[in-house]
């Protein structure tokens, strides 16, 4: 009975152990054919950092603004922000109206998405998307 009920449990992760082992070997194949099948010729003009066909001028090592990395994570947030919509959005319409779910449903969205749009105000207030 035991073995049993622990063949149950554990047959539902079948699929992710299979995705999981697709996925370590596709990046294992990719690392290996890359050093077999690459280009093995060193040099230094081939180990210069390539920037968009000009020639490197000054070190790569230069600071920059902190502005950038702020609008990076604004990009993150509102990409995360869509990911957590997407499951919502695909729930919500087979909601009962009944249940009086719909409406806690589409309070906390819009909660969410409120301070989103209050931080997003907030750092467009501060200038944080000016690059002066």
């Amino acid at each position: 009975m035991l073995t049993f009920l622990a063949q149950e449990s554990f047959s539902h992760y079948g699929p992710i152990a299979v995705l999981v082992m697709m996925a370590i070997i596709f990046a294992v194949a990719n690392l290996v054919l890359t050093h077999i099948l690459g280009p093995q010729k060193q040099g230094d003009i081939k180990g210069l950092t390539y920037e968009s066909g000009m020639n490197p001028i000054g070190t790569t090592r230069r600071r920059f603004n902190v502005r950038f990395y702020i609008v990076a994570m604004s990009f993150l947030v509102i990409d995360v922000e869509i990911v957590f919509l997407y499951p919502w959005a695909t729930v919500f319409p087979s909601l009962s109206d009944t249940s009086g779910m719909p409406l806690i449903f589409l309070a906390r969205m819009l909660f969410f998405v409120l301070t989103t749009v209050i931080a997003f105000a907030y750092a467009w207030r501060k200038g944080v998307f000016r690059y002066d």
